[in-house]
């Protein structure tokens, strides 16, 4: 079976932009990289060829020329995030692409994208964090997966020896709104489905759905120690 072979549009043709085009070109895709550089540009087509247009990627009349109406794919990978952000929504809005990517260089920005129905935000610092949190004592709360479109997230929790929900059953734990507990795993690496009746343990992973505003009050029902005994 022949796979099809996608056009991709690139905004931007700095370092990652000039390796991703390599690796789709390589991959025997129609790639064209819009770059507002002169000289970026030269660099590019004398070493990927004729794939380059210069030109702003937020302006509507350079997409156009560009053939956005036809792009399977467009990729927005500037180190401007507002840049990237207008890109592309033309290129969603005014063009009609299936699939928008943004590179993302301030992770505060990530869920602005999102909400402004980017389809997939990239995030080299949350990228780099999401493998590392595990080894941080600081914290045991670790985002697993964001749900597009729902505000919901995935997350893992610890629970501390000193947790207020230790040995105590799930129905007696009180969770922030629209948060649920969907997987128990025990220190013995053995995973529970959870029901009302199942207790938690000290160094149980825990995997919940939350939603993102909720996570901190979600840290504090599993993670914080009891209130203390008033006399």
């Amino acid at each position: 079976m022949v796979e099809k072979k996608l056009y991709i549009i690139l905004i931007g043709g700095g370092k990652v932009g000039f390796h991703l085009a390599k690796e789709l070109v390589e991959a025997n895709h129609e790639v064209l990289v819009i770059e507002m550089d002169p000289q970026t540009a030269e660099a590019i087509q004398d070493e990927l060829g004729d794939i380059v247009m210069e030109g702003d990627g937020c302006e509507a009349t350079v997409l156009e020329k560009a053939g956005t109406g036809r792009a399977d794919m467009f990729l927005a990978v500037t180190g401007d995030d507002e840049d990237n952000l207008v890109a592309c929504q033309v290129a969603k809005q005014r063009f009609n692409v299936p699939r928008t990517v943004a590179r993302i260089n301030n992770p505060i920005n990530e869920e602005l994208f999102q909400k402004l129905e980017v389809d997939i935000t990239v995030s080299a610092t949350s990228a780099i964090m999401a493998h590392i949190e595990p080894e941080l004592p600081t914290h045991q709360l670790i985002p697993l997966l964001k749900l597009k479109g729902s505000g919901l997230e995935i997350v893992e929790i610890r629970i501390p020896v000193d947790s207020r929900v230790a040995n105590r059953a799930i129905r007696e734990v009180m969770l922030p709104y629209q948060s649920m507990i969907a997987l128990v795993v025990g220190e013995d690496g053995q995973p529970k489905l959870p029901s009302g009746e199942t207790v938690i343990h000290a160094g149980d992973a825990v995997v919940a759905v939350t939603l993102h505003e909720s996570e901190e009050a979600l840290r504090e029902a599993l993670m914080s120690p009891p209130p203390p005994r008033s006399f």
